[in-house]
């Protein structure tokens, strides 16, 4: 399955530990992350990330382009909620496409959580059928 990872600058280490502690199951499927997020991650946990551009620099839109291509199955957003800088991704944006293609998202720790266990499970199998 194709996952997206996206973290605003404040919520960038804990993109990285999460990907640390799910790196078993994050390694079985093909991730996507805007440059900065993707570079951090791999450093931390040697997974093979397909990096967009920065967020700021086009790369929220090549992320939502995948989305509408349906070409996106899981996405986790990590976003600060107390002080987006303006030159972060919209996650309004990202949302708004998640939900008119019906692709599961995580805006913080506990939902990520969630889905990534489900995807384990083969919960979100049903995505392979949908696309």
């Amino acid at each position: 399955m194709n996952i997206g990872l996206v973290a605003h600058d404040a919520k960038k280490k804990l993109m990285q530990n999460f990907c640390i502690a799910y790196r078993g199951i994050l390694n079985r499927h093909d991730l996507y992350a805007t440059e900065t997020t993707g570079i951090l991650v791999e450093s931390v946990t040697n997974l093979n990330i397909h990096k967009y551009l920065a967020g700021h620099l086009g790369g929220k839109q090549m992320l939502g382009a995948q989305i509408e291509q349906n070409d996106m199955d899981l996405m986790i957003f990590f976003r600060d909620p107390l002080s987006p800088r303006s030159h972060e991704p919209d996650v309004n944006d990202i949302v708004r496409l998640c939900d008119e293609y019906n692709i599961p998202i995580a805006t913080n720790i506990a939902t990520a959580e969630a889905l990534i266990m489900a995807l384990d499970r083969g919960d979100l199998d049903w995505r392979e059928l949908y696309r």
